[in-house]
C-alpha cells in the first residue's frame, strides 16, 4: 500500500505547537535526561523507546508523581507479559486525581448534564469532600486493600466518586452500565466477587424513563459477595430493603485518607466485549494506569487545567476509566448520561457547546451519521472552544475526516486514535504537534514501540501487517482476573509472536510514521492472498444513502475457496434492487479491489453488536461456518441477540 496523503489535511501553527505540554516536556527531558532536543516528536518518539526506563522516569518526575515510598528501578522485569514496573513504589491514584482541590478548591471538576443538555459544575472542592466521606464508610463497611466494588451506574457524578472513593480505601473498582441486561452484568460481576455494588433505580436515555429495580433485584440475588448495596435514587425512588441512601454515606466533611498501594496493586476491572465465552476480566494497576493516562492526556492530548474533556462514553466502556482520569491533569471532566442522539443527531455538538470542551472525544460512527444527517455543527452551534475532535471506537473514514474539516473549522485537530480495553489506553493517534493526513493516525504514543508485522515477524512499512508492540508498557494488564497460570492472558497478545503484543489488528505504518487501522485482524478478508480489514469495505458502501450499516465476513471453504458475503442493513424505504447491488459492487470494485467484491449482498434485519457497540464480525463468520450459537457467541454480550438468530437460520439453510 502507497503512502497515499502527502498533503496534510491540517497543521498546527508555530504557536500551538510553542505552547504544547510535550513540546515544554521535550526541551527539559533534553536538559535534564538526554532527550534529543532538535528532530521534533519523531525524534522524542524514537528517544522514548529506545530509552524507555529513561523516558517513563522523565514522565513521573514532570508530572510530579508522587511516590511514598521510592521505586527500586523503573523497569525491574521488561520481559512481556510479566514486566515489573517501579518495583518498591507505593502510591495512589486517587490522590494524584484530587490534587487540584488544593489549588482550585472552587473550580469545577466536573460538569455534568442529562439529555436537558443544561450543564451542572462539580467543584473540585465538594468532590474531594463526597470522596473523603464515601471513603470512611467503605472503610467502616469492612473494604480492604484488594476487595472489589462494583457499580451498576450511569454516567452521572456519582459514579466518579465512587471510583475514587474504591480507589482511595485501595479497593478495585469494576463497573457496568445499567443498559447491560442483568446476565451480561452477572457474568463480569461474578469473576471478581464484589463486596459492595453501587446501584441506580434506572436511568433516561432517549426521552424515557427505564425503571432497573428488577434487575437490581436480580444482581443482588447473583451476588452473594455483597456485604452491602448502596441505592442511587436517579429516578427519586426509595431505597429496596436492606440498601444504603447514597446521600447518607456522603454527607460528612471528611478529608480523604489515601491507602498507600504497590504500583501494581489492581486499580479497576475492565471487560473484553467476551463474544465468546465469558468476557475477559483485565485487571490494570494503580501506578500504571496513572502514569500510561499522565502520559497520554498530558502530553498527547494536551490537555491540562485551563482545558474541558467531553467524551461521549458510559461506564461500561473503557473510555469512561480514561475520561475520569482527565482529573489527573487537573482538567475539567464533562459527562453526559443519555442518548447521543436525543432530541436530535446534533445533540453531542449542543453539549460541546453549553459546556465549552476543548476536547470533544466521539465515536466514527457519530461522525458520520452527522455527516449522513446532513449536520451543519458550525452553522448550528458556537464551538470557538473546541480545539481537537477525537474519534475512536474504529477507524474515521476519509470522509469523516474531511466533514469535520468543512463543517467545525479548518483549522480544527482530528484525533483519530486507537488503542483498547486491553491496555485502557491509545497506541497510537493525537499528537498536537505534527500534521493530520485524512484517513490517517498522526503517529504511534509515546513510549510505544509500535510496528506492522508481516506473518514472519518482519517489520514492515506502506503495507497491511499485524500491529503490534515490541516493548512493555506500563498499563499493560497485571494479569487476567481468574487466570491463575496466566495462559489466558499469554494466549489473547503473545501466542503469536513470542515476547511481543500482538493486538489483533491489521495496520499500516507509512513511510512518514503515520498510521492507517484496516480493522480486527481475525475478521480480516483474505481473498486470493490481498488482505483487506472489514472497515474499508464498510467506509465505501455505507456512503451511499441507502445503507444503514453493513457487517462483511469472509469464510474459508473446506474444498479451500472463500465465500464473502455482504450484509446489509437498509435505510427506511431503501429496495435491494439490481440497481442498488451493482452500485455497491461497482463502488468496492473501483475504490477498493475487484477481489473484494462480495460473493452475496444479503439484506439483514440489522447487524448486531458487543453491548460497547462493535460490530460482531467473529462470532457471526463462526455461525455461518456452523458453529451452534450457544458456543459461537455469549449471549449476554449482544445488543440484540434475535439478530443472531437470523444468521443461524442463513446457516442452517446453506448447509
Amino acid at each position: 500500500m502507497p503512502t497515499v496523503n502527502p498533503e496534510p489535511l491540517w497543521r498546527p501553527d508555530p504557536q500551538r505547537i510553542a505552547q504544547a505540554q510535550i513540546t515544554k516536556f521535550q526541551r527539559w527531558a533534553a536538559e535534564q535526561h538526554g532527550a534529543p532536543s532538535e528532530g521534533g516528536y519523531p525524534a522524542l518518539h524514537r528517544w522514548s523507546v529506545d530509552e524507555l526506563e529513561t523516558f517513563w522516569k522523565a514522565v513521573t518526575e514532570w508530572f510530579d508523581v508522587r511516590f511514598s515510598t521510592p521505586y527500586a528501578r523503573v523497569l525491574g522485569d521488561r520481559a512481556m507479559p510479566g514486566a515489573q514496573w517501579f518495583p518498591g513504589a507505593t502510591l495512589n491514584y486517587a490522590e494524584h486525581a484530587l490534587r487540584a482541590a488544593t489549588t482550585r478548591p472552587a473550580e469545577p471538576a466536573l460538569v455534568y448534564v442529562d439529555e436537558t443538555h443544561e450543564p451542572s459544575p462539580v467543584t473540585w472542592s465538594e468532590l474531594r469532600r463526597q470522596v473523603g466521606s464515601l471513603a470512611v464508610e467503605l472503610r467502616a463497611l469492612g473494604v480492604r486493600p484488594g476487595d472489589r466494588v462494583s457499580g451498576y451506574l450511569p454516567n452521572v457524578p456519582q459514579a466518579v466518586v465512587a471510583l475514587l472513593a474504591t480507589a482511595a480505601v485501595g479497593g478495585v473498582w469494576t463497573s457496568c452500565a445499567p443498559d447491560f441486561g442483568a446476565r451480561s452484568v452477572l457474568d463480569r460481576f461474578q469473576q471478581v466477587e464484589p463486596v459492595v455494588l453501587f446501584t441506580v433505580d434506572g436511568y433516561r436515555y432517549g426521552g424515557k424513563e427505564h425503571d432497573r429495580r428488577d434487575v437490581v433485584a436480580e444482581l443482588r440475588a447473583g451476588l452473594p459477595t455483597l456485604r452491602a448495596v448502596v441505592h442511587i435514587p436517579l429516578l427519586g425512588t426509595e431505597p429496596p430493603q436492606g440498601a444504603l441512601d447514597w446521600s447518607a454515606l456522603t454527607a460528612a466533611d471528611e478529608e480523604p485518607v489515601f491507602e498507600q498501594v504497590p504500583f501494581d496493586h489492581p486499580l479497576w476491572v475492565l471487560y473484553s466485549s467476551g463474544t465468546t465465552g465469558l468476557p475477559k476480566a483485565i485487571v490494570h494497576s494503580q501506578g500504571g494506569i496513572l502514569v500510561e493516562h499522565l502520559k497520554q492526556l498530558g502530553l498527547q492530548c494536551d490537555l491540562g487545567p485551563e482545558d474541558r474533556f467531553f467524551w461521549y462514553t458510559s461506564t461500561g466502556w473503557m473510555m469512561w476509566n480514561f475520561l475520569v482520569s482527565g482529573l489527573l491533569t487537573g482538567t475539567t471532566i464533562v459527562l453526559y448520561d443519555g442518548s447521543p442522539g436525543y432530541p436530535d443527531t446534533g445533540a453531542q455538538w449542543r453539549i460541546a457547546e453549553r459546556t465549552g470542551a476543548t476536547l470533544y472525544g466521539t465515536s466514527a460512527a457519530y461522525v458520520m451519521a452527522c455527516r449522513k444527517a446532513e449536520v451543519h455543527p458550525a452553522r448550528e452551534f458556537d464551538l470557538s472552544r473546541v480545539q481537537c475532535v477525537a474519534t475512536t471506537g474504529s477507524p474515521l473514514p476519509p470522509d469523516g475526516f474531511r466533514w469535520l474539516h468543512d463543517e467545525v473549522r479548518d483549522d480544527l485537530w482530528i484525533a483519530s486514535v486507537s488503542g483498547g480495553t486491553d491496555v485502557c489506553s491509545c497506541f497510537a493517534g493525537a499528537v498536537p504537534t505534527l500534521p493530520v493526513h485524512t484517513g490517517e493516525l498522526q503517529a504511534p504514543g509515546l513510549g510505544t514501540d509500535l510496528q506492522s508485522w508481516d506473518p514472519h515477524g518482519h517489520p514492515v512499512v506502506d503495507e497491511v501487517g499485524e500491529l503490534v508492540v515490541t516493548n512493555p508498557m506500563p498499563s499493560m494488564p497485571v494479569r487476567f482476573w481468574n487466570d491463575p497460570d496466566g495462559s489466558r492472558y499469554h494466549d489473547s497478545y503473545f501466542d503469536t509472536y513470542p515476547g511481543v503484543w500482538r493486538h489483533g489488528d491489521w495496520i499500516t505504518v507509512t513511510s512518514r510514521g503515520s498510521l492507517v487501522i484496516h480493522g480486527r485482524s481475525d475478521s480480516t478478508l483474505n481473498r486470493q492472498g490481498v488482505r483487506m480489514g472489514s472497515a474499508d469495505i464498510y467506509e465505501v458502501v455505507e456512503r451511499l444513502p441507502e445503507i444503514k450499516e453493513s457487517l462483511v465476513i469472509g469464510i474459508e471453504q473446506p474444498d479451500g475457496g472463500y465465500w464473502m458475503p455482504l450484509f446489509v442493513h437498509l435505510a427506511p424505504g431503501a429496495v435491494l434492487d439490481e440497481a442498488l447491488l451493482d452500485r455497491i459492487k461497482q463502488s468496492i470494485r473501483e475504490q477498493l479491489s475487484p477481489r473484494h467484491v462480495p460473493d452475496e449482498v444479503i439484506e439483514v434485519p440489522g447487524v448486531p453488536h458487543t453491548l460497547t457497540g462493535k460490530r460482531i464480525e467473529v462470532p457471526v463468520k463462526r455461525l455461518l461456518q456452523g458453529t451452534p450459537l450457544e458456543k459461537a457467541v455469549n449471549p449476554g454480550s449482544v445488543d440484540d441477540l434475535e439478530l443472531l438468530h437470523f444468521y443461524e437460520d442463513l446457516a442452517r439453510k446453506r448447509v
